[in-house]
């Protein structure tokens, strides 16, 4: 396996763990659930094939599932993130800097750019999963509550990640 594999394969574990022994655990507010495991799909190289990023998603949101007791919720949130995925970097971003590849960070992005991207990745995944965990248009208003407050934190977390994971890494610029 070469290292940057051991390093993905280490970050998908790492946000597994976290969500479901740290953040799962919190109990702070019922509109405070950040679902940081997204991060692996969100922080995968922009040259990966898109099936890869949606067989990413897949194994991220039923491993998320199964901490979780989801019942298929984070799989469909984070599937659809992962198929979005490649349409959003394009509209993001300049052809040639995707096409170039590397992975996705303040420095092979920009600051403002990657905190675009993670903010809109992160935003998408977790309106799909409190909607769905919502299966009510009634409550809609709180909905997008729990997805701004929610996915806020995750942004930040996200960030985070982010840092500590590409400083491991060499980065394209």
């Amino acid at each position: 396996m070469t290292h940057r594999r051991i390093l993905y394969f280490v970050l998908f574990a790492a946000t597994q763990l976290l969500q479901a022994f740290l953040f799962n655990n919190l109990t702070l507010s019922v509109w405070f659930n950040p679902l940081i495991y997204v991060a692996f799909v969100a922080l995968l190289p922009l040259e990966t094939p898109h099936g890869l990023v949606l067989l990413g998603g897949l194994a991220a949101g039923f491993a998320a599932d199964w901490f979780m007791g989801g019942a298929g919720i984070n799989t469909i949130a984070t599937v659809f993130a992962a198929f979005v995925r490649p349409f959003l970097l394009a509209l993001l971003f300049e052809k040639e800097n995707i096409r170039e590849g590397g992975i996705p960070s303040s420095e092979r992005l920009g600051r403002w750019g990657f905190l675009r991207y993670l903010a809109v990745f992160v935003l998408l995944h977790h309106f799909v999963f409190f909607a769905l965990e919502a299966l009510s248009w009634a409550r809609f208003g709180q909905t997008l509550l729990r997805v701004a407050v929610s996915g806020t934190a995750a942004v930040a977390l996200t960030w985070l990640a982010a840092r500590l994971f590409t400083s491991k890494l060499t980065v394209r610029v």
